[in-house]
């Protein structure tokens, strides 16, 4: 098969499954074939033996999960797309099928069907434009009980559909410089300009107007910095796209342990949509980037970048697995004890990274005060215990040495 007989077939799968997801029984073959330079009754063949006929099942091997998906429909308000990504993860030998999954959705009416919306399309040159916008007021329940409260820059290559998502406590002026500077870090390169919306940490409401900060960072990096003209949403279309991948997040509340568990879970989630086929443009996006990186202007140089980030530090982690800012001390995992990491303050949150990659956020306490996270301490105190020491003992043993530490510095 040559390849591009072969894109044709994935870009037509990609869309059978988008028409199976909202419920279409039988779409048109004469149209589908016109597009795609098929014969109908080829494009019919794909389609029925493909499994996006909609038809009862009996006996499904879904069935005994059946309970276990409702009782998860109705704890997050949640899409097929996203469930069927949540049970690939956790059960990869069963949840093999979208569309199998999708119609057996359909069949049981565990999710209302949601009519197609019409989108027109809107295709830039490589290297021409970055859409981003805020994923705002996020929340993930672990299984502790505790609530995560977060935000996630979701940040689109306009040609190759290329995602990167960046995880953020804040979101105000600052908190948007280091997100950009992050996902142009790891994208290797920088586009012609950067569509928004009209957040509110970069530009006046009442004007409507970019702060000066912003059009001034924008000047120093050499990017053009824009907004998506009110009421027309579409225009900045591929990201809005994006945030719905991030909708994948919600089937893991009480799933995740800690911080450091939901930002390696929004790794999986950017890797999963980077690497399955966009239904427009019938290949991945990491596949497409590499050719729209060839487009890409060369990052600015360090000192530039680094001066957006204010009072950036950085440090080596000691055994202790605390490092130092401004007479308090912040913890680490114990895999980064001997690495170098950066120490970025954000308004209250204090974010330390190792390169590029987010280790965990700190609310930024007064001078003096030894902050533990608890799994740090647990993960810590496990490496110096011997083997045969129980799970719970370890626990029971860090909360009484935390108490202490506390006490410690009441005394102070």
């Amino acid at each position: 098969m040559n390849q591009l007989k072969y894109e044709r077939i994935q870009a037509l799968r990609g869309d059978f499954e988008i028409m199976a997801d909202h419920g279409i029984e039988k779409p048109n073959f004469s149209a589908l074939a016109e597009v795609y330079g098929m014969d109908r009754h080829t494009v019919k063949k794909y389609w029925e033996k493909g499994g996006y006929v909609g038809r009862k099942q009996r006996g499904s091997y879904l069935d005994e999960f059946e309970d276990e998906i409702r009782e998860k429909v109705k704890t997050v308000s949640v899409t097929k797309t996203a469930l069927f990504r949540f049970y690939q993860k956790k059960y990869p030998s069963v949840f093999t099928s979208y569309s199998t999954f999708a119609h057996w959705m359909n069949d049981k009416e565990i999710l209302n069907k949601k009519a197609l919306v019409a989108h027109v399309r809107y295709e830039t040159p490589p290297g021409k434009q970055l859409q981003v916008d805020w994923k705002e007021n996020l929340k993930t329940i672990l299984k502790s009980g505790e609530v995560i409260e977060y935000n996630i820059m979701s940040a689109t290559f306009g040609y190759s559909r290329k995602h990167i998502f960046v995880f953020s406590v804040g979101k105000g002026m600052n908190d948007f410089f280091r997100c950009i500077l992050t996902i142009l870090k790891r994208a290797g390169g920088m586009p012609e300009e950067i569509l928004t919306d009209n957040m509110s940490a970069i530009c006046n409401h009442h004007t409507g107007k970019l702060y000066p900060e912003v059009i001034q960072f924008g000047n120093d990096l050499g990017i053009k910095i824009k907004r998506c003209r009110p009421k027309t949403p579409e225009t900045k279309g591929k990201d809005e796209s994006a945030n719905r991948f991030v909708n994948w997040l919600k089937p893991y509340d009480n799933e995740l342990s800690g911080i450091e568990e939901l930002i390696e879970t929004i790794s999986e989630i950017e890797k999963d949509c980077n690497t399955k086929t966009n239904s427009t443009t019938g290949l991945p996006p990491d596949l497409l980037f590499k050719k729209e990186m060839e487009s890409l202007k060369p990052l600015p140089n360090k000192a530039l970048m680094d001066s957006y980030i204010h009072q950036i530090e950085t440090q080596v982690v000691p055994s202790t697995l605390l490092v130092r800012y401004r007479g308090s001390e912040y913890s680490v995992p114990p895999k980064f004890i001997g690495k170098q990491i950066n120490i970025v303050p954000s308004d209250t949150e204090l974010y330390l990274y190792h390169s590029t990659t987010l280790i965990c956020v700190h609310e930024i306490t007064e001078s003096g005060r030894i902050n533990y996270r608890e799994e740090d301490y647990i993960a810590g105190l496990k490496q110096r215990l011997p083997d045969d020491v129980s799970e719970t003992s370890v626990e029971e043993q860090a909360r009484q040495n935390l108490a202490l530490l506390g006490s410690m510095k009441e005394r102070d």
